[in-house]
């Protein structure tokens, strides 16, 4: 049975649900069918570091449907298409929320975008962003297509944190982290190889400030590719997260609202 820390906040409630749909997934297929399949379709992963490393400043253009904090976002999307609009902006990878409950997605958008993603005439990467707790689930995402999963360091211990990291470098996966405060980067730089997300957002009052990237990102080590995320809406905020040291942002909401993905993904980059 998964395993989770107790927060305090409303991240409880999700890492609860994920708990129980993982056990009823593992009842409809067992871990060790799953492994299987997952190895059948191992195959040569887009390096989600590579690709930021490679810009100036990257942006992971997110797809979600909904949020906990906003409600319902862009519930009738079709998944594929959102991710066409955002490789002809120009995006350096694509997050896919797989979480139903609370956001609106889940694994077949991850398969479809990661097939689109990786046929296009450079490939992009592609994110898993879930609430990952069980090695179950790192499985599914290399079965869906990901290319790297993220790691909340706030709802897992050092060993779990560990663990999953690991599970996701057997599969050949990169590991994004995503850390709120100090403390939580000190944990998250334990993991070697590591991609490190830094989370504008406060999980106790989902205020978000653009500040906690300016604070924390100065304390990530030469080396270390570093994710701004939460917050980001205009081309001056990319511009201040790039001024922070950041090598990319992760966007999603002011994306997903707006009516032209492709045009305002290419306003952000311009």
């Amino acid at each position: 049975m998964a395993s989770r820390v107790s927060t305090g906040t409303y991240l409880d409630k999700i890492l609860d649900n994920t708990i129980q749909e993982i056990a009823q997934r593992k009842r409809q297929l067992s871990f060790a069918d799953l492994a299987y399949i997952a190895r059948e379709r191992v195959r040569k992963h887009v390096s989600l570091a590579g690709a930021l490393q490679a810009r100036e400043v990257g942006i992971i253009a997110e797809i979600k449907r909904a949020s906990p904090s906003k409600g319902p976002i862009a519930s009738d999307i079709v998944a594929m298409d959102v991710a066409r609009d955002y490789l002809a902006g120009g995006c350096a990878g694509i997050s896919v929320l797989t979480d139903g409950k609370f956001f609106g997605g889940s694994l077949d958008d991850l398969h479809e975008v990661s097939t689109v993603a990786h046929s296009d005439t450079i490939p992009r990467p592609v994110l898993r962003k879930d609430f990952i707790v069980d090695p179950y689930q790192i499985i599914e995402a290399c079965s869906a297509g990901a290319d790297a999963v993220l790691l909340i360091v706030a709802a897992l211990e050092d060993s779990q944190l560990k663990e999953l990291a690991d599970a996701a470098g057997r599969y050949g996966m990169e590991t994004l982290i995503e850390v709120h405060d100090e403390d939580e980067l000190a944990r998250a730089l334990k993991i070697r190889g590591a991609l490190i997300g830094i989370n504008n957002r406060d999980l106790r009052s989902f205020n978000v400030d653009l500040a906690t990237t300016e604070r924390i990102a100065p304390l990530v080590p030469d080396g270390v590719t570093i994710i701004g995320e939460s917050g980001i809406r205009t081309r001056e905020d990319v511009e201040r997260m790039q001024s922070a040291g950041v090598n990319a942002v992760l966007v999603g909401e002011t994306l997903m609202r707006h009516t032209n993905r492709q045009q305002a993904l290419a306003e952000l980059l311009r």
